[in-house]
C-alpha cells in the first residue's frame, strides 16, 4: 500500500535533471520557458533539479560530444530507479546541422535509453510538456 502512494506521488510530480550537452542555447531557452509561468511545469509537480540523485527523469538537449558521452553516462547511472531519458531538439536526437564534425559523438539514444524523443530546431515549450509527460507514461505505464 504504501509502495503505491509513493508511485504514485513520484508519477504526479517528476523532478528534472537538464543536462547541456554542447547545445546552442535554443532549446535550454524552450526550457525555461516551459518552466516560465506560461506553461507552467510546476503546476504538474515537476521541478528542475541540479542532482541527479534527486532527478526522476534526465532532459538532455544538445549534440553528444566526446567529452560529454562519459559526463553524460556517468549521470544516468547516478539518478535512482525508475528513471527515464527525453531527448529534445533535433541535436539530441539525429545530432542536427553538427553530423560531420569531428567532436560529436552521437545522439542521446547511442549513449543512454531514451523514452522520449522531441524534435525541433527548437521545439515549442508544448512539444517539451508533452515529451515530459510521455516519459512519465512510459516510466510508470498507463
Amino acid at each position: 500500500m504504501l509502495d503505491k502512494m509513493v508511485n504514485y506521488c513520484r508519477k504526479k510530480s517528476p523532478w528534472l535533471l537538464h543536462v547541456s550537452c554542447g547545445s546552442c542555447n535554443n532549446c535550454d531557452i524552450e526550457i525555461l520557458a516551459a518552466l516560465a509561468p506560461r506553461f507552467d511545469v510546476e503546476r504538474f509537480g515537476g521541478v528542475l533539479k541540479p542532482n541527479p540523485r534527486h532527478a526522476d527523469i534526465i532532459v538532455v538537449t544538445g549534440i553528444i560530444s566526446l567529452k560529454m558521452r562519459d559526463v553524460l553516462k556517468r549521470l544516468y547511472e547516478q539518478t535512482m530507479e525508475p528513471k527515464a531519458a527525453v531527448a529534445i531538439g533535433s541535436c539530441a536526437i539525429t545530432k542536427g546541422i553538427f553530423n560531420e564534425t569531428y567532436a560529436s559523438y552521437g545522439p542521446a539514444d547511442k549513449v543512454i535509453p531514451v523514452a522520449a524523443y522531441i524534435p525541433g530546431c527548437p521545439p515549442r515549450p508544448q512539444a517539451i510538456l508533452h515529451g515530459v509527460v510521455t516519459a512519465l507514461n512510459a516510466l510508470w505505464g498507463e
